[in-house]
């Protein structure tokens, strides 16, 4: 039986060339299939990389009591340096807990080509801020000094809005800040605005903080801080590393993106599957006298229907194939702004990972076997005879 389902299979992928029209539907389909679903997984991907490589397991996150998100969070001043103090908080080198007191606001900057605004987030950092996030380097520039009205800004941000470069005045909420610096994390920090929490404060008349960044102390920090900061009855807080918090800003867009990209999906692979079937009913039939002497040499139905469905599984890996190259050639780090979970501009770029090809050639070998499996039963089942007629 191998040697004769090896025997047929050959012969049907030598014979393709001949049927490039309707081999060329299948692998055009099933490779738009693929495409869809790998860049519209892609773009969730990136999005859920770029936030969750924002934080860190080694530094909590304090914030108002049932708030999901920063910019919803707020904290009285005398509470924030309370907090501050609490165990559970690494100490610096001087002694000092390592925490930095931050607030965040939203700004409208206009994006490069388009006279609309966009929000993006401003965040006002205390000095220990930079120490608490050592990916973040300067790439242009240098850091804002504290009591003036300057900003250092993420190369999201520097790349995709106007205004946004070294030497530059934004002007935003009433207030003029001078551009010093620019700088590059890797992750959602690219997507704002840095300046001095006090100035941040004074200028736009904040009598509080929206979340205090701390340190933990060694792998039970964690549970020392929640614990001490629950137990003091002044405190109506939440308590999180900085991981969770992130990976818990992406659960929605993840959601919402995983549902579109399976409609968009299901309804591009019915269009395949019935390509498939149609082009592989046609190969049959086009091949019928040809198989039907197969049979009446002594070939069985089962090798027939083998070298069928192997012909219709290489057709659409090759379609797999070419719609994962175009994925991956047209939308990897293909660098996009939405809104996030602020409501405010997210840069990020689009991430085609091995995962993500992976399971794009398995839906196009789903649909290349359910593509391929009645024209193979048929071809195998049809009388010799009848073939034979039929030519």
């Amino acid at each position: 039986m191998f040697s004769q389902t090896t025997a047929i299979t050959i012969l049907n992928l030598k014979s393709i060339p001949e049927r490039w029209g309707p081999s060329l539907v299948i692998v055009i389909g099933l490779a738009g299939v693929v495409a869809v679903f790998t860049a519209l997984l892609a773009m969730a991907t990136g999005f859920e990389t770029t936030l969750k490589s924002t934080g860190r397991t080694d530094t909590a996150i304090i914030m108002r009591g049932g708030s999901d998100a920063e910019l919803n969070s707020g904290l009285p001043l005398d509470q924030g340096v309370l907090i501050k103090q609490a165990p559970g908080i690494r100490k610096d080198d001087d002694g000092q807990p390592l925490a930095s007191a931050e607030m965040m606001f939203i700004a409208e900057l206009a994006k490069k080509g388009d006279r609309s605004g966009s929000n993006v987030t401003v965040r006002g950092i205390e000095p220990k801020g930079m120490k608490l996030r050592p990916q973040l380097k300067l790439v242009e520039g240098r850091m804002f000094e504290t009591g003036k009205r300057e900003l250092i800004v993420g190369s999201g941000v520097a790349q995709q809005f106007d205004g946004a470069h070294v030497g530059q005045t934004l002007r935003f909420r009433g207030s003029e800040w001078t551009v010093v610096g620019i700088f590059s994390s890797g992750d959602a920090n690219d997507s704002e605005l840095w300046c001095d929490v006090a100035v941040a404060q004074t200028t736009f008349n904040r009598g509080g903080y929206s979340s205090i960044r701390a340190a933990l102390d060694g792998p039970d920090g964690l549970k020392t801080l929640k614990d001490a900061l629950n137990a003091d009855p002044r405190f109506a807080v939440d308590v999180s590393t900085e991981l969770d918090y992130y990976s818990g800003q992406t659960r929605q867009f993840r959601q919402q993106i995983g549902f579109l990209a399976g409609v968009v999906t299901f309804i591009m692979a019915l269009g395949a599957i019935f390509a498939a079937l149609n082009s592989m009913y046609a190969a049959v039939a086009a091949r019928g006298k040809e198989i039907a002497t197969l049979r009446a040499i002594g070939f069985g139905g089962l090798p027939v229907v083998a070298s069928v469905m192997i012909e219709a599984l290489v057709l659409a890996l090759v379609g797999g194939a070419l719609g994962a190259l175009i994925a991956y050639l047209l939308f990897n780090n293909f660098s996009v702004s939405t809104l996030g979970q602020n409501f405010t501009q997210v840069v990020f770029a689009f991430k085609v990972t091995p995962t993500l090809v992976v399971r794009g050639l398995i839906i196009a070998v789903a649909i290349g076997m359910i593509g391929g499996f009645l024209p193979a039963i048929r071809a195998a089942r049809l009388p010799v005879t009848t073939a034979l007629r039929e030519q």
